[in-house]
């Protein structure tokens, strides 16, 4: 079985998500200090036992509309695949975003992935565990315990742009 079951086919952020998961997995069990996000990031997650894609793919997109962005942002939400461990199984998303104004109406995307991990050895009635990665970023987030800022999404906007302008595309 492969540790890392993405492939070139697939995001390096999907290959992250996993490896993240699963030492978080291999680790002990510790005590998790107060959480920095705001009471809005706490959504209550789906029990395991109840969990669809499509309840994934709401559940995201309502913890997305917790973040503080400003309305002229705009995203689109996709299921992309599931990727089967020994004991989890993991759904993977893709929000991506782009902010149009009228001042730059086109600047391209910014994308955001989510993993939703169903763990087949505990209780079906936890809930399902969550994380994300921005686009070409290694830092994985847990939502709740994070809060997400827009900058984010405009540094990668901005980085893309660069590498553009730089290498005349």
């Amino acid at each position: 079985m492969d540790l890392y079951p993405c492939d070139e086919n697939y995001p390096a952020e999907c290959s992250l998500l996993i490896k993240a998961s699963l030492e978080k997995q291999r680790q002990t069990k510790k005590q998790m200090d107060s959480p920095a996000g705001s009471e809005t990031d706490r959504l209550h997650w789906v029990s395991a036992k109840d969990f669809t894609v499509e309840v994934g793919k709401e559940q995201i997109e309502a913890y997305i509309q917790t973040w503080e962005i400003q309305s002229s942002w705009s995203h689109s939400l996709d299921f992309l695949f599931i990727t089967e461990e020994e004991h989890t199984t993991f759904y993977h998303y893709r929000a991506r975003f782009s902010n149009v104004t009228a001042q730059k109406p086109i600047q391209g995307t910014a994308s955001v992935y989510f993993v939703v991990e169903v763990s087949k050895n505990t209780p079906q009635t936890l809930p399902v565990e969550v994380h994300f990665v921005m686009e070409s970023n290694r830092l994985v987030h847990t939502p709740g315990k994070t809060r997400f800022t827009e900058k984010w999404l405009a540094d990668i906007i901005e980085s893309k742009a660069l590498l553009r302008r730089t290498v005349n595309l």
